[in-house]
């Protein structure tokens, strides 16, 4: 069974491409920076043009001035009206990236040639000429970034860039999410047809599994719930949540689950917040949308099939306070039986 992933067309676009990370070290760092801080005041700048709705072919025009190379401005402006889309309206780090374009062999501005031990890369210079570097990602991405290489100089995927000042100066590539599966994924054996629905929260995770008639199978709590005390770091949060997100994935592969079911996040514009403090903290340190994205990748990995599917009405309405008064389930369990109903509704419409 080929896995497949099926949601919205926001949500789909988001999951084209997936990014892996490396270290960079560049001849010249003093260029790059450079690079990255008139990219960043062109980003800067584009908040204006976003606001007003100028469009993308008169903002790069705009854009050029600052920084005098057109795909920088180009991925700088569409940076930005992805910012003001999400309503935010100040940039605090300084980076620069570049959009990938099958037509132009991959990426106009950052091209690359997987070496032995690291990847050379070279990044165009809009006042002079290509920067050279060696980047470093582990020679375990070296086979896919040496087929995405071939393929882009053939014209036939394009990868995005990022280059970042966090901890070092570190390079970003976008490649293609089917390549990545191809050498990450660990196919599974097929399972019973079972659908397993996912409720995301930022102290447990809740999963119920279905059958094909809708009966419930299985259903289980994986708590964190120590990482929404005050002051507890996030980077020890956000790998308690992983883990937890990793071993229910790995249950549901043993009882033969072969589909699991997330909340569509990518239609959802923004954040609804409560009247309790307490609450909103949760809201505010819970990152969902980077939960979603790593379980929809991780599963994907594992060999299931993955749908998402629209959220609304699966926390609030009759039908949740219906399920949770008949089934006794908690608000939680109730909105992950729900999120599974949807889900097995769209395998049999499909």
């Amino acid at each position: 069974m080929t896995n497949k992933l099926i949601g919205s067309k926001e949500a789909l676009e988001n999951f084209q491409f997936i990014t892996i990370n490396g270290k960079v070290k560049f001849d010249n760092v003093n260029k790059v920076t450079k690079i990255a801080y008139y990219y960043s005041k062109a980003v800067k700048a584009g908040i204006n043009l976003a606001l007003r709705g100028v469009n993308l072919n008169d903002a790069v025009k705009s854009l050029y001035k600052i920084i005098p190379y057109a795909f920088y401005a180009e991925t700088a402006y569409k940076q930005t009206l992805t910012l003001v889309g999400n309503g935010c309206s100040k940039v605090r780090r300084r980076w620069f990236a570049c959009r990938g374009n099958k037509a132009d062999k991959g990426n106009r501005g950052v091209r690359f040639h997987v070496e032995e031990d690291h990847v050379l890369v070279k990044v165009k210079d809009p006042w002079g000429k290509w920067i050279i570097g060696r980047a470093y990602f582990g020679k375990k991405y070296l086979p896919l970034l040496r087929e995405l290489e071939k393929l882009s100089n053939k014209r036939e995927e394009g990868y995005g860039v990022v280059v970042s000042f966090k901890d070092g100066v570190r390079i970003h590539f976008q490649v293609p999410l089917w390549l990545y599966l191809k050498y990450f994924s660990t196919p599974k054996m097929q399972g019973y047809g079972l659908v397993a629905g996912f409720d995301l929260n930022s102290d447990r995770l809740n999963v119920v599994v279905i059958d094909r008639g809708g009966r419930v199978v299985s259903f289980k709590t994986w708590w964190y719930s120590e990482v929404v005390s005050h002051g507890y770091p996030k980077d020890r949060a956000r790998a308690l949540r992983l883990s937890a997100l990793s071993q229910s994935l790995r249950f549901l592969a043993r009882i033969g689950v072969d589909y699991v079911v997330f909340e569509d996040l990518f239609v959802i514009k923004g954040r609804r917040f409560t009247r309790s403090k307490r609450g909103n903290r949760k809201i505010t340190r819970f990152a969902k949308r980077q939960l979603l994205t790593h379980g929809v990748i991780k599963a994907l990995r594992l060999g299931f099939n993955v749908i998402l599917v629209n959220p609304r009405g699966t926390t609030n309405s009759e039908e949740h306070e219906r399920v949770m008064r008949l089934r006794g389930f908690d608000r939680h369990m109730a909105s992950a039986y729900l999120i599974a109903l949807r889900g097995l509704e769209l395998i049999k419409n499909s």
